[in-house]
């Protein structure tokens, strides 16, 4: 067997090199060492949010952008004196356009990032197949940035000798290091845009239906889609919160005073207009 060598360390290739990564299977559930703490009746486990945390983002952008959008589209309409009819056509109008172009918008976005980590990845592997030493060169650094310090000179080069013979594995560090993406992440167009859009039309609703009742006031129904609103927007906080471990009252306050501002400003704007065209 020939030895693969990095640096002035030597190493077998299919031994030595690989021995550091190798892990230990995971045990079965029943088996798994059981951890004791001084506390330990005490102390819970928090679990992470698992493999669908991609898609928070659109979550929360979908549910937010359908509660303050659509509500600053109805305060805007109901200051410049249209009628509960009026206003809610605009607002089932804008509910379903809104959600289209957030579902679109998500899809073409989501789908033209994958094409451009793609064609990035892809030229990753030319660099690697054509340029190695010089891709090897720009792992030091990502390593020391992972816990592994230079001092660590043994363990670096059993590193270094290990994805020397493995291009696969060269290629899958890089592209976790220098492009922040790794396989479990990837987002999927369609699932993004399904997300995004139906929460936008279901964000929309708290606007939306206080307008069905035809015996109110436009002010009445602006005053009742304000509160649905509001406490909409608390759970959304909250429920953002329990995503992020976050405080709750800084999320709520964040999102209440985005709309607090826009709903205001949008009804000023429909008031002025309202004044000037009649």
């Amino acid at each position: 067997m020939q030895p693969s060598s990095y640096g002035s360390t030597k190493f077998t290739s299919e031994e030595d090199s690989t021995t550091l990564l190798t892990l230990p299977s995971p045990l079965p559930e029943s088996s798994s060492p059981t951890i004791h703490h001084q506390n330990s009746s005490s102390i819970s486990r928090t679990e992470h949010l698992g493999k669908h945390r991609q898609y928070w983002r659109d979550i929360i952008l979908g549910i937010n952008d359908g509660l303050i959008s659509t509500f600053l589209l109805v305060a805007g309409v109901a200051g410049s004196g249209l009628t509960n009819t009026d206003i809610l056509l605009t607002a089932i109008a804008g509910s379903l356009a809104g959600a289209v172009s957030m579902a679109s918008g998500e899809y073409v976005a989501t789908k033209s990032q994958n094409d451009v980590l793609q064609g990035e990845i892809g030229l990753e592997r030319t660099h690697i197949r054509d340029f190695k030493r010089e891709e090897l060169a720009e792992v030091i650094p990502y390593l020391q940035l992972i816990g592994i310090p230079s001092e660590k000179s043994d363990l670096r080069d059993r590193l270094m000798a290990h994805y020397d013979n493995d291009s696969e594995a060269l290629l899958k560090l890089m592209v976790a290091l220098e492009f922040g993406v790794v396989e479990e992440e990837a987002r999927s167009p369609l699932t993004a845009a399904l997300v995004s859009g139906f929460l936008f039309f279901l964000g929309s609703l708290p606007s939306l239906l206080p307008f069905v009742a035809k015996d109110q006031t436009p002010q009445m129904g602006l005053l009742v889609a304000a509160v649905a609103t509001i406490l909409s927007l608390f759970l959304v906080g909250g429920f953002k919160t329990w995503a992020t471990r976050g405080n709750c009252w800084t999320a709520a306050v964040e999102n209440l005073t985005i709309a607090g501002c826009g709903g205001f400003l949008a009804y000023a704007v429909g008031k002025c207009f309202d004044s000037i065209v009649r």
